[in-house]
């Protein structure tokens, strides 16, 4: 059976491949990472973005660590983690994002993605950063 799971998402200013092998050759683990120039934002970025990391996973046993050079130019310490929420069924995401929304701020409404999965982003009423993914894969 699979359960929710809630992960840190970190987010750094051009230094996410750097960090997340750190992290690897620290924690072990297998390492994933899609530059932006390897997705259909390439097109809207320029040449300098293209190198930066667009999501990065690593993996081992009881490790799920995620990371991103993609938050902007605002990137400033409290704002640089969010709690990536991973759901496991429409309903689930639907009901904890509305919830969570409540009183807080949507940075970005509940969609599908070029990835094939339903994707949103909010901040809550305490001020932490929150993104929501779930595929039906």
């Amino acid at each position: 059976m699979k359960t929710t799971q809630i992960n840190p998402y970190l987010n750094f200013n051009g230094k996410c491949r750097e960090a997340m092998q750190f992290y690897k050759s620290c924690l072990g683990g297998e390492l994933t990472m899609q530059r932006v120039a390897e997705s259909p934002m390439s097109a809207t970025k320029t040449s300098q973005d293209s190198n930066h990391i667009l999501h990065s996973t690593l993996v081992s046993d009881r490790i799920v660590l995620m990371g991103s050079d993609m938050i902007g130019n605002n990137l400033q310490s409290g704002n640089s983690i969010s709690l990536c929420m991973v759901c496991f069924s429409d309903e689930e995401i639907n009901k904890v994002f509305s919830m969570l929304a409540e009183g807080g701020n949507v940075k970005t409404p509940l969609h599908q993605t070029f990835w094939g999965a339903t994707h949103g982003e909010l901040t809550d009423r305490y001020g932490f950063n929150w993104v929501f993914n779930f595929s039906k894969n």
